[in-house]
This record gives structure tokens, sequence and C-alpha cells, in this order.
């Protein structure tokens, strides 16, 4: 049975009056609240209209500012046709999974003419995160973001910009993106491409029925403004650049970086970054562009570009078209993504150090894959009437029907397994051109997940694999915490020498990392966060096939390293987020 609005509200007060004097205490900062309604709205892009799901009609949704250590209430009030979940990218949540947001792994989806109010508690980051839907790929349309201040009192680790803006990338279809996510799983092949990308909600000049639209940032000559950077897009990195103009990245995943002056920036979905550009160039407009990376094989990605335009204030004659830049690497760039990605250090100074964990008490190794899983009669649309799959060591997640950390908490068995392994199954050469053999391409489906005691120290080293040749990056994103990403290299890890060219001084602190094609990266992280974190690749797509698990960590011993007590109301399990329980390919059986 639905709980009414009313009673919802009613159960929601209940428990902020249970709760007030705990969350007095954890409120370090100011407390903001703001209502999130989900609605269909009508939207008219590349010469026709369609419904999608927003958040106040607006796409990108509405950005969220707060400064680092407040809390902040979101209601969300769900006006759609089907259930939804929201996810606060980036931001660790300590001891409060309860309100992180992904669907099956914290909680049930929202049910529709209900409502669900999150507690967002801002920790240590600070910096551009953002927020989005982690239900289905109701992300596609429902996103923001999400801006954490410097602490009052304190300032940013560079001299203060003059402006600042915020830039999201996202993916537009003109079909519904629902049906084409369900049409895919329920046949078992290829996903349907995007068929543009936009800047903040605009695809830009170089599509179809676009260019009056295009986004214009205006800027004064002489000053400089910080760019907050959030790549939305589906299944996409993004190279991104503005003519004639250098990037100052100062900023990845809300925490700092030392300054790097470069020509242009690589980002994957799910990463943010702070950018900083000065309006020093004549007077002019110039183009603003994200065009899309691919290091695979398989050549399957949306091939278009999209573009803003960098357009100075004054008085000045504007050229017939903006300056192009010539900085921006093509598609297939490997050596500029990985100069790049290699190239970002931690701050690490005295106001913001780094502690990166030196005595590691658990090592995983998890292979990344894309592959396949049988079908009845070989009925399905991938390869050898099998379904596309992706996974972690030769795991297919599958969703349960009840939310990992209802069960995990209250004790209810039958749900999950604490069986994710530490390695995979068969060691290979993962990067191998001739990777086609069952034991290899074959996966297994299952909810399995990895527990952990509190305040261990983890190194998790990712391995891309080329099975099937399909290898491609995949960037990992792990929920609850913030992670030092301490080495990346290309071809098979060697547990040898590879761990020579650690970084252990400066290493960039993140929340998603690239796993390049046919390499590796390791990351490092202290287990100090109870509750459970989900782990998966930020390419919806391979998140679909699989490619994620879960991470339980277990109470501490004393009060503040346990979880903190769940809300009065939780939105009930009773029907998966579109479709139905059993609809949906990667939602477990009983």
């Amino acid at each position: 049975m639905k709980v009414s609005f009313k009673m919802n509200l009613l159960l929601e007060l209940l428990g902020f009056l249970l709760l007030s004097e705990m969350l007095f205490c954890i409120a370090q900062g100011n407390v903001h609240y703001y209502d999130f309604v989900l609605k269909e709205s009508n939207f008219t892009r590349l010469c026709s209209t369609k419904s999608m799901l927003t958040v106040n009609g607006s796409f990108p949704g509405p950005m969220i500012r707060a400064h680092k250590g407040d809390t902040v209430y979101v209601n969300v009030y769900n006006q759609g046709r089907y259930g939804v979940t929201i996810h606060w990218h980036g931001i660790k949540q300590p001891r409060n999974p309860w309100f992180d947001g992904p669907e099956y792994i914290t909680q049930c989806p929202i049910p529709p003419r209900t409502n669900f109010t999150y507690q967002v508690l801002l920790s240590s980051e600070e910096g551009t995160v953002w927020w989005h839907a982690h239900s289905d790929w109701t992300r596609s349309s429902i996103h923001g973001a999400f801006v954490v201040l410097p602490a009052e009192g304190t300032t940013y680790p560079f001299p203060k910009p003059d402006e600042e803006q915020v830039i999201v990338f996202a993916s537009w279809y003109k079909e519904d993106v629902e049906t084409l996510m369900d049409e895919a799983l329920r046949y078992g092949g290829l996903t349907t491409l995007s068929d543009a990308y936009t800047i903040n909600g605009q695809p830009g000049d170089f599509y179809d029925c676009s260019n009056e639209t295009t986004y214009r940032m205006s800027v004064d000559y002489g000053k400089t403004y910080l760019l907050r950077i959030v790549n939305s897009v589906m299944n996409t990195d993004m190279f991104v650049a503005i003519a004639d103009h250098n990037l100052t990245v100062v900023g990845w995943d809300g925490s700092y970086i030392k300054p790097l002056e470069v020509s242009y920036i690589m980002i994957t979905p799910g990463q943010t970054m702070d950018v900083l550009v000065t309006a020093n160039q004549s007077p002019s407009h110039y183009y603003m562009l994200a065009s899309p990376y691919f290091d695979g094989q398989a050549d399957d990605f949306d091939k278009s570009i999209t573009s803003a335009v960098f357009q100075y204030n004054g008085n000045y004659t504007p050229p017939s078209i903006p300056v192009y830049p010539s900085s921006i690497p093509g598609f297939y760039d490997v050596g500029a993504a990985s100069f790049y990605t290699t190239s970002l250090r931690s701050l690490a100074s005295p106001e913001h150090p780094v502690d990166v964990p030196l005595n590691v008490t658990t090592r995983m190794f998890i292979t990344v894959s894309i592959g396949m899983m049988h079908c009845p009669n070989d009925s399905c649309a991938g390869p050898a009437g099998n379904r596309l799959a992706s996974s972690l060591n030769n795991i297919s997640f599958a969703n349960p029907k009840l939310d990992i950390l209802e069960a995990y908490y209250r004790h209810i068995s039958g749900y999950y397994e604490t069986n994710f392994p530490d390695k995979p199954p068969h060691l290979f050469n993962f990067t191998s051109d001739d990777l086609l053999t069952n034991n290899v391409t074959i996966s297994d489906q299952g909810t399995r997940v990895k527990v952990l005691n509190y305040n261990e120290t983890v190194e998790i080293t990712f391995q891309g694999t080329n099975v099937m040749n399909s290898g491609e990056n995949h960037p990992m994103h792990l929920h609850g915490f913030r992670f030092y990403v301490v080495g990346t290299g290309v071809g098979n890890f060697d547990n040898v020498t590879d761990p020579l060219t650690y970084n252990l001084v400066d290493p960039p602190e993140a929340n998603t990392v690239p796993i390049p094609k046919d390499g590796w990266a390791t990351i490092r992280f202290v287990a100090s966060n109870p509750g459970v974190w989900y782990m998966h690749c930020h390419f919806d797509r391979h998140m679909s096939w699989g490619m994620d698990t879960a991470f339980i960590v277990r109470n501490g011993n004393t009060e503040e390293s346990t979880i903190l007590p769940p809300p009065a109301y939780m939105p009930p399990c009773e029907t998966d987020s579109l479709h139905g329980p059993r609809q949906s390919m990667f939602q477990k059986e009983e």
C-alpha cells in the first residue's frame, strides 16, 4: 500500500522531531532547505519537441549552494509517472547512508504522488560536486550542480575570481530515454546513442535548429572567471577547450589540486572540475567546445560536438563565426587524455593537506570488463544470441528487491551475498586482442558485496580488459568516500614493478577515476564511513549491464563510528522504479 502524501509529511515531521537534538550536534554550519518537484516538462531541441522528467521544470536542474560543513535538506516531490531517487554525487554523507540515493542500494525509488526529504551532510568537500537521479537512466534529464563554498571565514587557495559560472554537459535524446533503456535491457543488445550533447541545456551551433539558442557566456576583458564544470553526459568522456584561452584547473571532484595550466581538459561522466579562465584576448566571440573522447575499438559513440560562445562585452564588430579552438584534441587522442589525467596533483598544502594511507590492510584487484550472459535459446540481440553484460571480477551485479542497506541494517537475509571476490576467477592476458573464450566472456550474475571492517585501509587496483575486443576507458565512481589515485598505467598491472611508480606524496583526491583502455589505476582510502556504499562505472549503459558492486562498512566501537538511525519514513520497496520488479533483466530473482 502506498503511503499518502499527508501521512508521509507526518512521518517525516515525527522523524525530524525525534532526531532534532542529534541533528543540532551534527550540523556544524548553516542549514539550507530546497524543494525539488519532479514533473514532466516539454522541451524543444533539434527541431522536435518531447516531454521528459525534470526538477522544477528546468534542464539542467537547479543549482544548490552551501558552505563547507553546512547541512542541506531537499524535499523531493515526485509528480512523475514512475519512481525516482536522487544521489548527492561526491558528498560523503558521513554515517548517513540512508540519504545517499542509489536505488536498491540505500533506498527504493520514491513512488509517484509521494515525497521524500533528503538530509545532505557536508563535511570535507569543497568546490564543485553535483546531484543527479540514480534510478534507471533518469539522470539524463535530472541533474544539476552542487556548489560547496569555502567554510565561513576562509577563502579559496587561489586568487578570488571576479565571477563564477556553472557549466553542465549532458546528453540529448530525441526519443524517451527510459523507453530506449527498457528496449536495450529487454533485448540484450546495444543501447541507442545520444542525438546530441548539450552545454547548459543547449546543443549549440553545430546541430539542426539550435544556433539561435546556443548558450552564451558574457565576459568582461581582464576579469577572471571560475568555471564550475559538471559532466553529466551519459556514456562519453569529453575534451573541453575555449578558443585562444588557457585554462587553469584548480579543483577536481570537490577537492583542490595544484594549479595546472592547460589548453584543454578531459572530463569523464561523473567528474567535476573547477577551472579558472581569464578574459585576456582581443574582444570577440570564441567557441567553447565539448567534444567526445573515445579510446575503444567498437567506435560506438555519438560523434557530434556541442558548443557555447565565450563572448566579450564591449563595442566591437563581432565576427560572423566565433573563433574555433585549435588546441582541442581529436576524438581518439589517447595521448592527450593520458597526459591530462596524469598531470593532476593534490594541493598538499598546510591548509589542504593530504593523508595518503600507507599501511594497507585490504588489497583488491578488480577486472573491469564488457562481456555476455547466456540467453535461453540464444534469443537475445547480443553476439551469438547472448545478452550484452558488464562485470567487475566477472560478476554482473543484479539489483535486489529490497535495498541492501535496509536488509543489512535490519539483519534480513536473502537479498545479497558477502562474497564479492578480491581478485578475478581467472588470471589471463587482460589486454590481449584475442579474448573470446567463454571462460572470460561469460559473466556470473549476482548481488555480491564486499564487507569491510571500520577503519580498514583499502587499496583497489582496477584492471581494464579487452574481453570481446571491447576495452575502453571506464570512469569508476565510489559513493561515501573520496580516495587517492596513487597510480595509473597502460598494459597489465605488474604487482612488483608498478607499485614502485605510486605517488604517495601528492596524489589527487577524487570520487571518480578513469581506468584507461587496456590499462590500470590504483586507489587508496580508509573505510572510516560506516554504511552501505555503491561502486560502479559512470557510463550508465555499463552500470545497467552490471559493472557495479557495493561495500558494507561495519560500525566501529564508538557512537561516532556508528551508522546514524534511519529516518521515520523511507520509500517502500514495492516495485521497480519504472517497469515492475520482474521487468529489469538485471534485477535479482527470488
